[in-house]
């Protein structure tokens, strides 16, 4: 079995900064998206992910997050044992890019749940 491959807040601000063929996919729950997300990131929760394989285009870099990382681990390993694409994971999830000091923002078009 291949081991998941990561990156830590700052690689990860780094590529986004250069590289526009990146995507963040969200696999938090809704409540949990709707606090707060990296700029850019697309809500795929975690359940979701076995029915949404084929979308998964395989000519970007694709980063899956969640709270901590846990999640978001899982789902990379499911996605490499059932395609051939590499996605990478992002250590310590949305927490450590928000202690990193980078910007956490609102999604566009959802409301809160509650």
């Amino acid at each position: 079995m291949s081991m998941i491959k990561e990156i830590d807040a700052a690689g990860l601000k780094e590529l986004m900064d250069k590289d526009e063929d990146i995507l963040l996919y969200d696999v938090r729950s809704q409540a949990e998206f709707s606090q707060g997300i990296i700029e850019g990131g697309i809500f795929m929760p975690m359940h979701t992910v076995p029915v949404k394989l084929n979308d998964l285009p395989d000519d970007k870099t694709i980063v899956f997050y969640c709270r901590s990382g846990a999640r978001s681990g899982q789902v990379c390993g499911y996605v490499m044992q059932n395609t051939n694409l590499e996605p990478l994971n992002l250590r310590g999830g949305i927490i450590s890019w928000y202690q990193s000091g980078f910007e956490v923002v609102k999604p566009e078009g959802l409301q809160a749940q509650g």
